[in-house]
């Protein structure tokens, strides 16, 4: 007789809209009452995001299908080594931005000639899973990204080779819950969209699919050479 083996005691993994809703309730005040719906950006990505990619790439299991896994964060803040304020003011900027608690990133080793100790505070970093990154995702493309000046899309060739895509934003003020008038000084931060995908092109349409404003083509060599003129005067300034 062939042995027999059963599987009740296996977990399928959950889907993102399960694990945004676990969380949402977790967060609910009120635990009695009906569950919170599931951020506006995930359904979009359950209806219409996930047949487009299945249709797309013709994958063989929906376990296959790319989604979003994590968003991080990070402001670089070289200039909070000599003054704790700096510190303090873009870790309650970066939490208002993100609606969670920044962590403090520190140096890793000393550097002399940059006047770095091991230990020293040099950035904020916080990272965004399930419902709360989705809501940022949606804040970012539907609102934060069309406030920026002369606007025309962001750069289409920022992957990294594994579907992950970062974003450099130039100032924290194109997200309106930043008071303009409250800040001490404009800042920049770095958006990194953590994927399952395994290939940029699948990145890519997931993110596109979502909304994000790419721009049809990459950064001329004109609009190169510019953004690098810019990074040089503001090294200098520093």
């Amino acid at each position: 007789m062939a042995d027999e083996t059963t599987t009740t005691d296996e977990q399928t993994a959950p889907t993102p809209e399960q694990e945004a809703v676990a969380e949402m309730e977790q967060a609910s005040p009120t635990p009695d009452g009906p569950p919170p719906p599931p951020p506006r950006l995930l359904g979009k990505y359950r209806d219409d995001v996930a047949p487009k990619l299945q249709d797309e790439f013709n994958y063989s299991s929906t376990m296959e299908l790319p989604t979003i896994s994590k968003v991080t964060l990070s402001m670089g803040l070289g200039e909070a080594k000599q003054d704790r304020k700096v510190l303090e003011a873009a870790m309650e900027q970066l939490g208002i931005i993100s609606g969670r608690k920044p962590a403090v990133r520190r140096a890793r080793k000393s550097i002399a000639q940059f006047k770095l100790r091991d230990g020293m505070p040099v950035g904020a970093v916080v990272t965004l899973r399930r419902a709360h990154m989705w809501e940022f995702l949606d804040r970012l493309m539907a609102v934060a990204l069309p406030r920026i000046r002369d606007f025309r899309g962001i750069n289409p060739d920022s992957f990294d080779g594994r579907g992950n895509y970062n974003l450099g934003l130039r100032e924290q003020t194109i997200f309106p819950e930043i008071d303009y008038d409250s800040i001490d000084v404009v800042r920049g931060l770095n958006v990194t969209i953590t994927t399952t995908a395994q290939t940029d092109a699948e990145g890519r349409a997931l993110l596109t699919h979502l909304g994000m404003p790419f721009r049809e083509q990459g950064y001329t060599a004109e609009e190169r050479a510019a953004r690098r003129r810019r990074k040089l005067r503001g090294r200098s300034r520093n």
